[in-house]
């Protein structure tokens, strides 16, 4: 198993135009092998004292956190699905983003322990 995970702040009106984002991007996941996308959005973020979700993605005023996370078979198929959809033109960004992108946290992870499912 190989994960991905994505941290990143909606823009103010937004979530509606993310949430049909995600699911266009979450079936093409599929089609490149994705296991499991989670999409969730903040529901309870405190403040933290040194660093918190929204002073790692430097949210601003009125823009919602999303976590979220794309689990893989392994990094290789991860990897390849990265090669693949590069070349999709289904991948093509909207014209207006629903999300500040440059402010997009993200990244591969090797599980190190799990429990449950």
């Amino acid at each position: 198993m190989y994960v991905q995970g994505f941290v990143l702040p909606v823009l103010p009106g937004k979530k509606d135009a993310y949430i049909a984002m995600a699911k266009q991007a979450g079936e093409m996941f599929r089609r490149y092998g994705a296991l499991e996308i989670v999409e969730t959005i903040e529901d309870d973020i405190k403040d933290g004292t040194h660093t918190d979700f929204r002073k790692a993605v430097q949210a601003e005023e009125g823009e919602q956190i999303v976590f979220s996370w794309v689990v893989w078979p392994d990094k290789e198929t991860c990897k390849e699905a990265e090669r693949l959809m590069q070349e999709d033109e289904e991948m093509e960004p909207p014209e207006e983003m629903p999300f500040a992108g440059k402010r997009l946290i993200y990244g591969g992870f090797t599980p190190i322990y799990s429990l449950g499912r």
